[in-house]
């Protein structure tokens, strides 16, 4: 595709923009210890706040996923009642301030909350300080990210193509399966990391609702706030690690996303 000249009106301030997104980045790579990178990884700090970051953020994405892209689907095909106020709701998480977000978890899922009494009180357990809180957090702020993103694959898909489907004697649960859901395969992968991203980057509302705890519901981004008063040095370094780890997933997704258009560049 042929590259359209850039008007100056456009190009400077669009350049000034990349370099404000990029600086901040290099800066972090400049400051960091390279030559302790061994040591910090076999740290048991950072070793657990990895894992956590991971198993957290793969399973809130996990569950966006499952039930995410159901409620998608119903908003693009206004298959509820009050389908506009519902997609206002999906947006609220986005809105809210992080602290609130995590207050507003622990009115709801917390010991005396409105739902965590009863899981409390009747199976004994509960979400507040323990991983699966973090999960939970995780899953509240990142799963409009996902709907949004596959509510619009939804909606730019004709319906000429499940309609023939069910022409040829497809269920609407085969239709769903084996010709919706490849046709916004590209929706539903970005969807995909956008929601991860936004998982495995948590910060206030998990601290808010699952609290701080090395090895428990640490994760990353709080590992980083604990050092960060302590060691700026190790704080960056975390801050590095985080950073690669992110650069390396979305990199290796978008690889596979552009795998079926190569031979248009």
């Amino acid at each position: 595709m042929r590259r359209q000249r850039a008007p100056w009106l456009l190009l400077l301030p669009g350049l000034l923009a990349i370099a404000f997104l990029v600086l901040p980045m290099l800066g972090l790579l400049a400051q960091a210890p390279w030559g302790s990178f061994g040591t910090l990884l076999n740290d048991p700090v950072t070793r657990d706040a990895l894992r956590i970051s991971a198993i957290s953020s793969l399973c809130a994405t996990a569950i966006c996923v499952v039930f995410g892209t159901p409620l998608a689907w119903l908003l693009a095909r206004n298959a509820l009642p009050g389908t506009r106020f519902i997609r206002a709701l999906v947006v609220v998480p986005l809105l809210l301030p992080p602290v609130v977000a995590g207050v507003s978890l622990l009115t709801a899922f917390g010991r005396r909350g409105f739902a965590g009494e009863f899981l409390y009180d009747t199976f004994g357990f509960q979400f507040p300080f323990t991983t699966a809180g973090v999960v939970l957090a995780e899953t509240f702020v990142a799963m409009p990210f996902l709907i949004i993103t596959v509510e619009a694959g939804f909606r730019g898909l004709h319906k000429d193509y499940e309609e023939s489907a069910a022409t040829l004697g497809a269920s609407p649960a085969q239709t769903f399966r084996y010709v919706t859901l490849p046709l916004v395969g590209p929706a539903l992968l970005s969807g995909i990391v956008l929601c991860w991203a936004r998982a495995v980057g948590e910060f206030g509302a998990t601290i808010g609702f699952a609290g701080n705890f090395p090895g428990v519901t640490q994760t990353m981004p709080l590992a980083i706030y604990s050092q960060l008063e302590i060691d700026r040095s190790l704080a960056v370094g975390l801050s590095v690690i985080l950073l690669m780890v992110c650069l390396i997933v979305l990199v290796l997704l978008r690889r596979t996303y552009l795998r079926g258009d190569s031979s248009n560049t």
